[in-house]
């Protein structure tokens, strides 16, 4: 069994992977950051919208056991990678939340993300 990845603490982290690549899919959006070779890292970020903290841990602690699972083998090397929980995630099947995240991380590596988001003035 390979090595679980590095988890993100730092909030200058989390910033900077907001300028990388990003893939949404109705439970998540994935963020996918260059890391300047500091290996595989994850993060996770749920917030208050989604529910109450019962909800939130929940969801966190689904993704973190998809992250563990996939990204040794399928996450980009030393890359930074991000979930932001969405409202569809929350009583997501859990089977289905792989898939979209496997197709996620193919389409991050592939370089294919989805446009920028533009912000509301």
């Amino acid at each position: 069994m390979t090595d679980k990845p590095a988890v993100i603490r730092k909030r200058a982290d989390f910033l900077a992977a907001n300028r990388g690549l990003r893939v949404a899919r109705p439970g998540f959006v994935l963020l996918a950051h260059p890391n300047q070779g500091q290996g595989q890292r994850y993060g996770i970020t749920v917030t208050k919208k989604i529910g109450n903290a019962v909800v939130r841990n929940r969801m966190k602690r689904r993704f973190r056991e998809l992250l563990w699972e996939l990204l040794p083998q399928q996450g980009l090397a030393d890359h930074d990678h991000i979930l932001i929980g969405r409202e569809g995630g929350i009583e997501r099947d859990f089977g289905k939340l792989r898939e979209e995240l496997m197709l996620a991380l193919r389409r991050a590596r592939e370089g294919k993300g989805d446009p920028r988001r533009r912000r509301r003035r």
